[in-house]
């Protein structure tokens, strides 16, 4: 034997084995015995590629890290998951990385409109000011504010009344009017998107 090749396969072509199928065995390897070398072997392979898939949809390498790293941990827990029968190594992790940059966009957006509701917060607390303090134009404009106010639905007025006017955070109104966080963001994004809006409409 040379190399651990017998003498009678030394002049025979040694064909790679299939990059899929070796991959394939090493997530099952993953699944069925949680085996890190194995997984190294996955992540070394396909970490580069998710990193370039990312930097093209998202445009941030901090974004990019992010969701390689999301993959790659959702790769290792959910090795058990993967059938080879239905579709290659390759379009299962693709997969989980499109779902999760989904997730990073609606988070990433979520983010967005709240720091986008502060816009408004001037204009509601100008409604407290002296009005001796200020021009006859922007008392029209309080007085227009305060009039689209009231025109907001009751739970959504409620809401951005005790964060904006009270000065109340999200947990403090969640807990006075016994709702859930999530619930007092929405109304408030719905709330103050409303106002937007009711604003262009009287520009």
């Amino acid at each position: 034997m040379l190399v651990g090749i017998p003498l009678e396969q030394r002049n025979s072509p040694v064909k790679p084995k299939d990059c899929a199928t070796e991959m394939s065995d090493y997530i099952l390897a993953v699944a069925e015995e949680r085996c890190k070398s194995s997984f190294a072997r996955v992540f070394n392979y396909f970490a580069p590629r998710l990193r370039s898939y990312a930097l093209k949809q998202m445009g941030n390498e901090a974004l990019a890290m992010e969701l390689v790293q999301d993959t790659m941990s959702n790769v290792w827990q959910k090795a058990h998951l993967f059938n080879a029968e239905k579709g290659s190594p390759s379009t299962w992790i693709f997969t989980i990385a499109r779902n999760i940059r989904f997730d990073m966009l609606r988070k990433l957006q979520n983010r967005k409109e709240d720091i986008c509701s502060d816009d408004l917060w001037p204009v509601l607390c100008e409604q407290t000011a002296d009005q001796n303090e200020v021009s006859l134009d922007e008392q029209v404009t309080l007085e227009q504010i305060g009039h689209l106010f009231e025109a907001l639905p009751e739970k959504q007025r409620a809401v951005v009344e005790a964060i904006y006017i009270d000065g109340k955070s999200q947990q403090e109104v969640a807990d006075q009017l016994c709702i859930p966080l999530g619930t007092v963001k929405s109304r408030t994004r719905l709330a103050l998107q409303r106002l937007k809006g009711m604003l262009s409409d009287n520009d």
